[in-house]
């Protein structure tokens, strides 16, 4: 194959992934010569990888101490570096002059600027408030808010003091909330009276009141006036709790490296979600990793992803302050008033650094949306898209129609770890429909059924060696039982993380899909996303989503299609899509049934809920309705006559 992208060796010499791989070289004494080599080494050599890129990303630490790993052949076990001292809120917040830390764009297109001293004086403000009701190290603070600035000033009081912070979007229902926040018994709730989306109002200071009166271990109500709605009863406006500081200095509170940072939540369909908990020092390594290496985030970036603060992509937006890199912000709608929204937003401020869903690129793929035909983007260097698998197509869009000289880096983590297994390279080519490499540090393979490393064959995505942003467990989960069964039963002693996955001959990687929805007609597994690149393909549908269906001793392939409006899936509709199906991928891919659809059920950060679907075609109850983002869209999909036959 062909790369869709190079860097020209002027580009490669500017990365911080080369400034990185010269360190090394120079400090071990060691030969580099290409990214493998450095991948090995980072493997091979684990303890001096972490404790140089603890180094060359300068953290900030009380001490390090002498130890990088400790018992590390087990998995999970394995400590990183366990005599260190740190505040993960510190290393965010080492300036405070008159930069640009924090840009917000609102729906309506207003724009808040935030400087480096702006936002260290609203976050010692803030601090000072928590302080005053108590907060110490091991408090839960969360917050139900909207991606805002004042999100990530909370933020970063609450973990300048050793809080743990957990937080949720405005849209998720009352129920959902309290199926996060219940379970982690939180001291200090912050939340917004409203926010906006797709041009509507949407005021939430009744749920935000049923919330607060179902959580018994909240002290505090703050309420975030970011719509104007007004205030809460016994509520306190962020205003009035933020206080004069006692000082200049904030006064962080040094802690473990792995002492709670963040809370995190799976998506919970099939029951109340899981609470992930995540370190403060392996956060904090792992994103500074991910930004610099792989993202090529420099001191003066402009950084931005689309996300919200209830998807991981927002924490590991707001640790970019630690790389010095402006954190470009937005909420509501990324199609309101149209699909052009992001790119004028990226162009008039100059992002380097664009990160949206795999869903939006298919979205404005659709919307036959031409963004070099407004702008040149002259600042933007890197493209990275996540959430879902980015079709091939959804790659010859970005090189045809946003922009040719860009790292298209497409990218596969997740919750579960809060950062990628597989990221970007900028030193490297990109080509079309890979993942450029595995992470460095990160012992990424693909086992087959027996557990066997396999190159060339799809098979189990999973991590054979420890790394730092391991979560340390499930809130509540005695003994790790969960924790273990969750990640470990499947390959004793390895991280089996749920893709359905391929490694390529370039050291890339393709992913094929959730391996839990994988299809397995007459004993074959098939990947949902190969069936939804054929089908996408064909310019009246809009989305796909394929199923499993148990049926007569067997399993046969059912796929649901939304149509473009006035379409609709008569017998040529069929035909073609059966043969377009059959001709891209193979004959065992064609579906026995198609059935139309007007909306899929997906989970709140955009993927597909194929496990729920399942469920409900087979008359199996939903267990969490509440964590989809739109749950009505499930009852299409029961009893449906087209399934009986």
């Amino acid at each position: 194959m062909t790369p869709m992208w190079q860097p020209t060796p002027a580009r490669v010499a500017e990365t911080r992934l080369t400034r990185f791989i010269e360190a090394a070289q120079r400090t071990h004494q060691i030969e580099l010569p290409d990214y493998a080599a450095l991948h090995r080494w980072s493997i091979d050599q684990r303890e001096q990888f972490w404790t140089l890129l603890w180094d060359f990303c300068g953290v900030i630490a009380e001490a390090r101490g002498a130890r990088a790993i400790e018992r590390d052949g087990e998995m999970p076990g394995a400590r990183f570096f366990p005599d260190a001292r740190l505040n993960y809120a510190q290393n965010l917040l080492r300036r405070r002059d008159a930069g640009e830390a924090i840009v917000f764009r609102d729906e309506h297109g207003q724009i808040t600027r935030l400087s480096w001293a702006g936002l260290y004086d609203r976050v010692n403000r803030v601090t000072a408030g928590l302080r005053a009701v108590g907060i110490a190290p091991g408090d839960r603070v969360a917050a139900i808010t909207a991606n805002i600035p004042e999100a990530i000033v909370c933020m970063l009081a609450a973990t300048a003091l050793g809080a743990t912070w957990s937080s949720c979007s405005p849209d998720f229902g009352t129920q959902g909330i309290l199926d996060r926040f219940d379970q982690i018994t939180p001291t200090v709730l912050f939340a917004v009276d409203g926010y906006h989306y797709n041009g509507k109002l949407n005021d939430i200071r009744e749920k935000v009141t049923q919330i607060r009166g179902a959580l018994p271990s909240v002290r505090e109500l703050v309420i975030i006036p970011f719509t104007g709605c007004g205030p809460v009863p016994g509520a306190t406006m962020l205003s009035d709790f933020e206080r004069a500081p006692a000082d200049a200095d904030i006064g962080f509170v040094s802690l473990p490296f792995n002492h709670p940072l963040f809370i995190l939540y799976s998506s919970g369909t099939t029951g109340k979600p899981k609470c992930i908990v995540h370190g403060a020092g392996g956060t904090l390594l792992q994103h500074l990793k991910e930004h610099q290496l792989h993202a090529d985030v420099r001191p003066g970036d402009r950084l931005f992803y689309f996300t919200t603060c209830g998807w991981m992509m927002w924490n590991w937006l707001a640790s970019a302050l630690a790389s010095e890199a402006t954190l470009m912000l937005y909420d509501g709608s990324p199609f309101h008033p149209d699909g052009f929204t992001l790119f004028d937003y990226a162009a008039a401020e100059r992002f380097t650094q664009l990160g949206v869903s795999a869903k939006f690129i298919q979205g404005v793929e659709k919307a036959e949306v031409v963004p070099n035909a407004r702008h040149a983007f002259p600042a933007l260097r890197t493209v990275l898209s996540t959430g879902s698998v980015l079709l091939p197509e959804g790659f010859d869009y970005v090189y045809r129609h946003l922009k040719q000289d860009v790292c298209l880096s497409s990218v596969s983590g997740g919750t579960d770890i809060i950062s990628c297994f597989i990221g970007g390279n900028p030193n490297g080519p990109v080509y079309r429909g890979e993942l450029q490499a595995s992470g460095l540090g990160m012992a990424t393979e693909v086992f087959d059924e027996a557990g066997h490393p396999v190159r060339g064959e799809k098979g189990e995505l999973v991590c054979t060696r420890a790394f730092p942003s391991m979560p340390l467990g499930f809130w509540g989960d005695e003994g790790d039982i969960k924790y273990r069964a969750a990640y470990f039963e499947r390959f004793p002693g390895v991280w089996a993380h749920g893709d359905f996955a391929e490694i390529t001959a370039h050291d890339g990687f393709i992913i094929y899909g959730r391996s839990d929805a994988t299809l397995n007609p007459g004993g074959v597994r098939i990947g949902t996303a190969e069936i939804y690149r054929q089908v996408e393909k064909l310019p009246e549908v809009v989305e796909s989503v394929a199923i499993g269906q148990d049926w007569e001793g067997d399993v046969r392939v059912v796929l649901f299609v939304v149509l473009r409006p006035g379409a609709t899936l008569d017998a040529a509709l069929e035909a073609r899509l059966r043969q377009q199906i059959r001709a891209g991928a193979s004959p065992r891919h064609v579906p026995a049934r198609i059935v139309q659809v007007t909306d899929i059920p997906r989970t709140r950060s955009g993927k597909l809920t194929e496990l729920a679907i399942r469920d409900i075609v087979h008359g199996q109850a939903i267990k969490n309705a509440e964590a989809l983002a739109n749950p009505e869209a499930l009852e299409q999909f029961r009893n449906r006559p087209e399934l009986t036959r």
